[in-house]
């Protein structure tokens, strides 16, 4: 056996044993179920890497402090990153491996990873599965979520095509979905890629554009958790308020709320601000293109 072969084969072992204790552990934590199922399917390919940001980020540690545990900053962009991990990842996937079963060209491959990444992230990962957090209406989801997307879709897809283009000419049968090399290279592009698309989320969350992590309690929905995620902390550390996703004091359920709150107000980036940052992120994209030899084999 090779020594990439046995690498693959301990990957695949401990992704399977990281993918059965999300199975089993994750219905226990208070979490929005997109999210639950964006760190399923993120265990699938990123294997033990998936499970510890699992635990670290998201499980509650302790029975009560879901709330305090996911208020950091750092924790509310993981949870952001994973929306746009799971559902962009999904879609850039299925292209890599329709575009090797039909023996696309480099260019039409990107093209369709782009295109299904993208589509499914945003209309359904994105705005249906979030449409309650826009009053229930998948129009408004849509505008909301597209920019949001945009930004996180080109940095994710920027860091698997550099790390594709990287492993193409070090792992034999990596273009073949029916072989292992497929999938153990799509994994490594999704690692690399969720590392780009962690600092454009972060911009995201601190400017009140995207959300992270949710606490959601039984006999909750996950529009009164967003509420309360996204109301104001000027001046809770001293009140005593009830959230409406706990029922318990705003004191306990929300002290130290950065995420969103802690950055103070609730004000959006300007449009020229914006496109400043979607120029940002499509100059990385075209630039991993131009140093990776473009659409070149």
């Amino acid at each position: 056996m090779k020594m990439s072969e046995g690498i693959m084969t301990l990957w695949f072992i401990l992704t399977g044993l990281s993918l059965i204790f999300i199975i089993f552990d994750i219905p226990k934590t208070p979490e929005s179920t997109v999210l639950k199922w964006a760190f399923v399917i993120l265990v699938v390919f990123t294997g033990p890497l998936g499970a510890f940001l699992y635990v670290l980020g998201c499980r509650e540690p302790l029975k009560g402090m879901h709330e305090k545990y996911v208020s950091s900053t750092w924790r509310q962009v993981l949870g952001s990153t994973m929306y746009c991990a799971a559902g962009d990842g999904v879609g850039i996937i299925t292209g890599a491996a329709l575009g090797g079963v039909l023996s696309l060209s480099v260019g039409s491959e990107f093209v369709l990873e782009y295109a299904l990444g993208f589509g499914f992230g945003w209309t359904f990962f994105q705005a249906f599965a979030m449409r309650n957090m826009a009053g229930g209406s998948y129009i408004r989801s849509l505008k909301e979520t597209f920019i949001p997307e945009l930004l996180s879709m080109n940095m994710l897809m920027t860091g698997m095509f550099a790390t594709t283009k990287l492993l193409t000419t070090r792992i034999e049968g990596d273009a073949d979905p029916l072989q292992p090399a497929f999938w153990f290279t799509m994994s490594m592009a999704l690692i690399v890629g969720f590392t780009f698309a962690y600092p454009v989320n972060w911009w995201l969350v601190v400017h009140h554009m995207k959300h992270g992590m949710l606490t959601v309690r039984p006999g909750a929905d996950e529009r009164a958790a967003h509420n309360a995620h996204e109301a104001p902390m000027a001046h809770e550390r001293t009140k005593e308020k009830v959230t409406p996703a706990t029922g318990s004091t705003a004191s306990t359920a929300v002290k130290g709320m950065s995420g969103h709150d802690a950055h103070g107000g609730d004000e959006k980036p300007g449009l020229a601000t914006i496109m400043v940052m979607t120029l940002i992120t499509f100059t990385a994209l075209g630039g991993a293109l131009w140093f990776f030899g473009g659409f070149d084999k």
